[in-house]
């Protein structure tokens, strides 16, 4: 705990101090939103980006619009002193201070930013899918709320079966996504990932990869697939913010060379992409 650096609406505490009230919308109803960010060096990585998606998730909650400047202050609180070599920079926002129902109170936005050191990923993981599924027609869907309990279950279940993530279907028997992460197909040489109409989120990362291979003439399909597709891919490989290009060794058992020729590929225009800029 001693290592988490938080800062909660202008004061910079300790980790186990208390600092949100009992009866915050975010921890009663889960009520927020959140985003993660990628720290390198003691940088974080595609600021703007994530904030834009806060934007949009707590628009699709029906929230006012998080204060960016207040933001922007809670991660220089945080980045502050010894540079974190490699972690995560989160960003909370709830709804603040309401009933213990479902209802909401006219109340001031609650502000959080932390930041942790955190390991760097292995070269690559085996992944596992799941019974449970997305709602695509969710209230909720391709939102990144703090209501994250599915993704708690899925990824408990997966570690329990020696996988780093859990891979999620849509109630449409579509490939999905995973709890962190969204998940990509190489079939016949082509990349190929679900479109956000099949409820995934819209990854950062996912953004980036579209947009980078697309300048560099390496084609990405989107496009629906079904969940079944893990089963004879040539290649699958994970995008998030703390994984980047993440190749995947083996899908439910099933052995995979990683990281195939594709997603070398895919990993290289990521780099070369990266290294131009810390806010893409």
């Amino acid at each position: 705990m001693s290592e988490i650096r938080v800062w909660v609406d202008g004061r910079l505490l300790d980790a186990g101090t208390p600092a949100v009230s009992a009866v915050d919308h975010g921890l009663t109803v889960g009520d927020g939103a959140f985003e993660t960010a990628k720290i390198d060096a003691g940088v974080p990585f595609a600021v703007t980006r994530h904030l834009r998606r806060l934007d949009r998730t707590m628009a699709g909650l029906g929230l006012p619009r998080a204060d960016h400047g207040r933001l922007r202050d809670g991660m220089d609180a945080v980045l502050a002193g010894t540079p974190v070599d490699f972690g995560r920079l989160r960003v909370t926002v709830t709804g603040g201070r309401g009933p213990l129902g479902s209802d909401r109170h006219d109340s001031d936005l609650t502000h959080i930013v932390t930041a942790v050191p955190h390991a760097r990923p292995d070269a690559d993981g085996a992944v596992v899918t799941v019974p449970w599924v997305r709602n695509e027609r969710a209230a909720t869907a391709g939102l990144k709320t703090t209501s994250y309990a599915d993704n708690v279950i899925a990824l408990a279940a997966a570690k329990e079966r020696g996988a780093v993530e859990a891979v999620f279907a849509n109630t449409r028997g579509e490939l999905c996504e995973a709890t962190g992460s969204n998940v990509f197909v190489v079939v016949d040489g082509v990349v190929r990932t679900p479109p956000l109409s099949s409820g995934c989120l819209a990854g950062v990362t996912r953004e980036l990869v579209l947009e980078w291979c697309a300048v560099d003439g390496v084609e990405v399909v989107e496009e629906a697939l079904p969940l079944d597709v893990l089963e004879h891919a040539d290649e699958v490989f994970l995008t998030s913010s703390i994984k980047d290009v993440f190749p995947v060794r083996a899908v439910d058992g099933r052995r995979l060379d990683a990281p195939g020729p594709v997603t070398s590929q895919v990993a290289e225009v990521w780099a070369r992409h990266a290294r131009l800029g810390t806010d893409p």
